[in-house]
């Protein structure tokens, strides 16, 4: 496997990747699968701000295939959150559980780190997801919070785990 930034000719399999989550997982609150132009603007805001957006590739009967992709954003948009970063991790159904997510999401740990972050967060959407919360308790995340259904898609409530992590100095240390 390989890690490297995501490029516009990586839009079609994104696009794919997130589609098959929107329609059938909770680890996305979305209910309809953003289009193309959709995809390409949320991957310029991305990298427009000197964020992350990683793709992993393996090999493929036709070359290199994307298998799943993370990236990082602040948390929010108001400025006192500036040090705070999100992830957000999506892999594809054949590649769950063989360490895409992690590889991915333990890079993006470093560029966050790298570009003055303090803390990573996670907002896990369903608390059944143990995929995704056990990868970032293997990253030395934490669970910070949990809401109680605040989300309903497929005929039931969901809830958010949101789990963090320091980076760097965390919060021991002002930032310059």
């Amino acid at each position: 496997m390989s890690i490297r930034d995501a490029v516009e000719a990586d839009l079609p399999a994104l696009t794919a990747i997130y589609a098959h989550h929107v329609l059938h997982g909770t680890g996305t609150f979305e209910e309809v699968p953003p289009d193309l132009d959709e995809m390409a603007a949320r991957l310029r805001k991305v990298q427009g701000a000197g964020w992350a957006w990683l793709v992993a590739e393996e090999p493929g009967p036709s070359g290199p295939e994307v298998v799943g992709f993370a990236y990082y954003s602040q948390y929010r948009d108001r400025s006192a959150y500036r040090f705070a970063a999100e992830d957000s991790i999506y892999v594809r159904e054949d590649v769950r559980g063989q360490g895409v997510g992690k590889t991915l999401v333990a890079l993006l740990l470093e560029r966050a780190e790298a570009q003055g972050f303090r803390q990573m967060l996670a907002v896990i959407g369903d608390s059944d997801n143990v995929g995704s919360i056990g990868l970032h308790l293997s990253l030395g995340f934490r669970q910070a919070g949990l809401l109680k259904s605040v989300g309903f898609k497929f005929g039931r409530w969901l809830d958010t785990v949101t789990m963090q992590r320091a980076l760097g100095e965390g919060d021991r240390t002002i930032p310059a």
